[in-house]
């Protein structure tokens, strides 16, 4: 079986713990025992990740060092995916000790210069802050700051991405039994000009779109989406909440889900099972190698 695992943000960097590398360490450390359960049960693999918390973090050194000229979040995302990779991939080795070959890829992915997302910024990055603060730095720089959870956070474009290039390598990788990690972050965000030449543009796309492209473009089996919360729930939130164990796309598509959390995990994993017919599933880290057996988080399947 071939299992796409999008690792969630949590996977690096739970809520709140501070931002430094010995954290982001001891977290993909026990992110990588998770997966090596798959791979031991002879799964084949590709690892993409989140980089919310790490690319606000380089953001804020770039205005920090030079606030009328921060780098741009292509070359930000590119530095994550290249920095993030580098733990999972060094983790996971030692982990596995010589019984598979990893390679991380920096993964670029194409989206649509015209995509509304460039005008209504809803991807939230970096840390929380409380109002006074977040307006400060706004002040310095010209960022967009809105509500999360009680704080307030940078939010930046997200567009939907249309294609992956590089997919043709991930390819060839698993075709030489390498375990990829790739499209981290959602990818590095890139438009194509009239004669075909990309360059970078400011967004980070959403990593579990990303994926569920990724899967999809593989003729993946299944695709992992791993959060911090064990399954998708009817009713989150209230005394009544429910936890959904099995569901179609059709079913999943009649319940409502918060739109800065559950819901773009709900929407790309339907939208992945529809496509292929393969079977998507939605829980903890811990539970990841259940999740694909089908005995733990939320599975969607045709």
């Amino acid at each position: 079986m071939l299992a796409i695992i999008s690792l969630g943000g949590n996977a690096l960097l739970t809520r709140g713990e501070p931002m430094t590398a010995a954290n982001q360490r001891a977290n993909v450390r026990r992110a990588v025992a998770a997966i090596a359960e798959i791979v031991d049960a002879g799964h084949r693999i590709v690892i993409s990740h989140g980089n919310g918390p790490q690319i606000g973090l380089l953001a804020l050194q770039s205005a920090a060092l030079r606030p009328e000229n921060t780098d741009p979040l292509d070359v930000l995302g590119a530095q994550t995916q290249g920095g993030i990779g580098y733990m999972i991939e060094q983790e996971l080795e030692n982990r596995l000790r010589g019984r598979r070959r990893i390679a991380t890829l920096l993964t670029q992915v194409e989206v649509d210069p015209d995509d509304p997302a460039f005008a209504n910024p809803t991807k939230p990055i970096g840390p929380v802050y409380d109002k006074a603060e977040a307006d400060r730095i706004a002040a310095s720089v010209p960022w967009v700051f809105k509500l999360d959870n009680g704080k307030y956070r940078r939010v930046v474009a997200s567009p939907m991405p249309q294609r992956i290039p590089d997919v043709d390598v991930v390819r060839i990788l698993l075709d030489h039994d390498i375990i990829v990690i790739c499209a981290g972050g959602g990818g590095i965000p890139v438009v194509r000009d009239a004669n075909g030449a990309r360059s970078g543009v400011e967004a980070v796309i959403d990593k579990d779109w990303a994926s569920a492209m990724l899967a999809q473009d593989l003729a993946a089996d299944a695709l992992l989406l791993l959060t911090d919360t064990d399954a998708v729930y009817d009713g989150w939130g209230t005394p009544q909440q429910n936890p959904i164990r099995r569901a179609t796309p059709q079913q999943m598509r009649e319940r409502q889900f918060a739109e800065g959390s559950m819901g773009p995990k709900v929407a790309a994993a339907c939208r992945f099972v529809e496509a292929t017919g393969g079977s998507a599933g939605i829980g903890t880290l811990a539970d990841a190698r259940a999740i694909l057996d089908g005995q733990a988080g939320t599975l969607i399947t045709a």
